[in-house]
């Protein structure tokens, strides 16, 4: 039992990461109906940011600067690869998506090869603690705090501000949004970076239980992140939350009981049986396309 409990923590701190990373997908496909591919890659150079940064900062002052570099960095590409193609065929911006997230890959694998890159310590997220028999570390405990505390914080910026009004007009009519005098670009490019914001807060915390960083350590865990997406109802937050923590969980059960081989299988086995049966997801919206 002590070792299934302990188990369900790690699990729900993964899930909790996965969550943060879901939540940006599902806020680009809310806005631009667009599955943002490169988001798992910024998650990526989110790691790379913060070992550069941890090599000539404190602690304290690396993690402020990795997110803001990393919200600075998913604003550049919506601006460079998405923005000019806002007009064009749906596919062509998809396209453009996966250009991204190769060009990511690459580029980090041209700047810091394709070796591993020892991740710095988080010295106060990896201390031990023990909840009674259970023994776990701090990163554990407060990444599934953390997580529903920024759902929270985005939901009420959804609801009580401004950007959060236009968030959801846009989302609701892009056009009628438009008409109405909406700042459309500004608009979406506040939702690139609050994904992006995201991305990089899941990726120093789901980094600090992991020894490395290597260019395509966001690939996986991106398509596991749009997969909780989907499964918890693309384009709706509270679905994106359950999905990842719902993915994560049944991950680490799985390779807890040793079948660590079939664990990346099983996401993949829940997006065919989610799209098989229920398309929209746990939360998400039927369309109805009008003729």
């Amino acid at each position: 039992m002590q070792y299934f409990l302990e188990q369900c923590l790690i699990g729900i701190s993964i899930g909790g990461a996965y969550a943060l990373i879901a939540i940006g997908y599902t806020l680009v496909y809310g806005i631009l109906r667009l599955i943002n591919f490169a988001h798992g890659d910024i998650f990526m150079v989110a790691g790379y940011i913060m070992i550069f940064t941890t090599a000539n900062f404190p602690i304290y002052i690396s993690i402020p600067i990795t997110i803001i570099a990393t919200c600075i960095l998913g604003v550049v590409i919506e601006k460079v690869a998405y923005k000019p193609l806002r007009t064009a065929p749906r596919m062509s911006i998809m396209i453009s998506a996966i250009g991204v997230s190769y060009f990511l890959q690459n580029f980090a694998t041209y700047l810091f090869t394709a070796l591993p890159s020892n991740y710095p310590p988080i010295y106060f997220l990896k201390k031990q603690i023990h909840i009674g028999y259970l023994k776990t570390n701090m990163a554990d405990i407060l990444t599934p705090i953390i997580t529903i505390l920024l759902v929270l914080i985005l939901i009420w910026i959804l609801k009580h501000t401004k950007i959060g009004l236009s968030m959801r007009a846009v989302s609701r009519d892009y056009e009628a949004a438009s008409l109405m005098g909406i700042k459309i670009n500004n608009t979406i490019s506040y939702t690139f970076a609050i994904g992006s914001i995201l991305a990089a807060v899941g990726s120093i915390l789901y980094f600090t239980n992991r020894a490395s960083v290597f260019p395509y350590s966001g690939s996986m865990p991106g398509l596991k992140c749009f997969v909780a997406a989907v499964f918890g109802g693309i384009g709706s937050i509270p679905g994106a939350l359950i999905g990842g923590f719902f993915i994560g969980l049944c991950e680490t059960l799985i390779k807890a009981v040793g079948y660590s081989t079939f664990s990346d299988a099983f996401t993949f086995v829940i997006l065919i049986i989610v799209l098989l049966l229920r398309p929209t997801g746990l939360f998400g919206e039927k369309i109805i396309d009008k003729v």
